[in-house]
C-alpha cells in the first residue's frame, strides 16, 4: 500500500508524525507537504494528495488541517473521492467497511497525537466489506459526480 499524506500549516507536526508512523510500519508514502507552518491554502495541498489517488499512485491519502474539515471538503468535489473526516476509530472503521473512503481527513486541533495515529492504523488496515447494499450506496453517491 502506498499512501498520500498533506497537510496545511495548522497541521504540519501531525502530518509528519504520520508519515514516520507509517514508514516505521514499512507502509510507502507520497508527502505532498506543506513542510513549514507559514500560512498556506489548504485546497493546494489536498488537492495534490488527491491527485495522486485519482491517478493510481497512491491507494489512499491522508490529509491533516487544524480541524480536518477544510480538507475533506475539498477532497470530496474530487471525481472518484471519498473523504471522510474521522475523530474516533470507530467512524475510520466504518467508513472504509461500509463507504469505502478512499481518503481520510483528522483535525490536528481537534484529535490528540496518539488518537490520531490509531485512526490511521484503523483506517489503514480496514478493508471493503464488499457487500451488495454497501455497493449500492457507493454506486449512488458516486453517480452524484455526474
Amino acid at each position: 500500500m502506498k499512501i498520500a499524506l498533506a497537510s496545511d500549516h495548522a497541521a504540519v507536526a501531525l502530518r509528519e508524525k504520520i508519515n514516520e508512523h507509517l514508514r516505521d510500519k514499512g507502509v510507502k508514502t507520497n508527502d505532498f507537504g506543506a513542510f513549514d507552518t507559514i500560512a498556506v491554502d489548504y485546497p493546494d495541498f489536498a488537492i495534490k494528495a488527491c491527485e495522486s489517488v485519482q491517478k493510481g499512485e497512491s491507494d489512499v491519502a491522508i490529509l491533516v488541517c487544524g480541524t480536518g474539515i477544510g480538507m475533506s471538503m475539498t477532497a470530496n468535489k474530487m471525481k472518484g473521492i471519498r473523504a471522510a473526516v474521522c475523530s474516533d476509530t470507530f467512524s475510520a472503521k466504518a467508513t472504509r467497511l461500509h463507504n469505502n473512503a478512499n481518503v481520510l481527513a483528522i483535525g490536528e486541533r481537534v484529535v490528540g497525537m496518539g488518537l490520531a495515529l490509531d485512526i490511521v492504523d484503523v483506517f489503514v488496515a480496514t478493508q471493503f466489506s464488499k457487500e451488495e447494499r454497501h455497493q449500492k450506496r457507493i454506486d449512488k453517491i458516486m453517480k452524484l459526480e455526474n
